[in-house]
């Protein structure tokens, strides 16, 4: 039963994110639904083998989604 209940749920979506360090070199690759924690991750298009030990291109690079919250900060008095 659970597998058939598994088969018809919602799947977050997964995504790819590389590695960077310090001079923007892309040292790995990790496939998510959220973002890994520690510095360096970003959000790339697509995993290619031969981006690592190399710096990304610039299409590669997903610029990160910023959200903001629909409740309305105070007035100041």
């Amino acid at each position: 039963m659970s597998l058939l209940r598994s088969l018809f749920s919602p799947r977050h979506p997964m995504r790819t994110f590389a590695l960077l360090d310090s001079y923007g070199v892309c040292r790995a690759f990790k496939q998510s639904s959220q973002a890994p924690e520690g510095l360096g991750w970003i959000e790339v298009c697509e995993q290619r083998l031969n981006w690592l030990n190399r710096p990304l291109p610039a299409h590669a690079k997903i610029a990160p989604v910023v959200t903001y919250s629909n409740r309305k900060k105070p007035l100041a008095a």
